[in-house]
């Protein structure tokens, strides 16, 4: 399906290869910005399908990209955003996650831009409302917390840190080379030491992941 998009980051370079990257695969870029103000405009403006935003752009230079994004997001309810950064913000991010309900959103680390399935995977997630978050954004802000996640076991890691990214339980499995009912017992292993509820798939695994941060 082609989207519409908006993309925004003041690295020139970057930002020109994430448009190329999107045309390629037969989206439209209707705008193409380098700085906070010109991308609220912009998704006022255009009202595009998806928006791909950095974290740190002008006019500060800090967090401007993904205040941004969390005020059009409450502006504009439902607008998918990918905020896309080389850090994790944590100011932020728990309120960009947050953002109606936690659809149609994500955040992940720049570094994943480079796997091309991948982000264009989280691209199409994020714009039919699911929720894609990188594994270490989830595991930077579960620090928060005291480190709950001291409480799983390695292999419970790597499920979650798959779960976060939105991949299903068979999709889990393929990538680990276990079956699918190892899968379903980290899962519930994951839930019961998180606290977290056990009857939730899809994007709502990681909406709950999002709802044990912010108790």
């Amino acid at each position: 399906m082609s989207l519409r998009l908006i993309v925004a980051d003041d690295a020139v370079l970057l930002r020109e290869g994430l448009v190329g990257l999107l045309r390629r695969v037969g989206h439209e870029v209707v705008a193409s910005v380098g700085d906070a103000d010109a991308l609220q405009a912009a998704v006022r403006a255009e009202r595009p399908d998806l928006v791909v935003t950095d974290v740190r752009m002008p006019p500060t230079l800090t967090d401007d990209g993904l205040r941004a994004a969390v005020r059009l997001r409450e502006e504009l309810p439902g607008l998918p955003v990918l905020v896309l950064s080389q850090y994790v913000e944590r100011s932020y991010a728990l309120g960009l996650l947050d953002s109606g309900g936690g659809a149609a959103v994500g955040y992940l680390l720049k570094e994943r831009v480079g796997a091309v399935a991948d982000f264009m995977g989280a691209v199409d997630r994020i714009a039919a409302g699911g929720t894609v978050v990188d594994p270490e954004v989830i595991q930077q802000l579960v620090r928060l917390r005291q480190d709950p996640l001291e409480r799983l076991s390695p292999r419970e890691r790597e499920v979650l840190g798959l779960i976060a990214e939105g991949h299903s339980n068979s999709t889990v499995a393929a990538r680990l080379c276990v079956s699918d009912a190892a899968v379903n017992k980290h899962i519930g292993n994951i839930f019961s030491k998180l606290d977290l509820p056990t009857n939730t798939e899809g994007h709502r695994r990681v909406l709950a992941v999002l709802a044990f941060l912010r108790s």
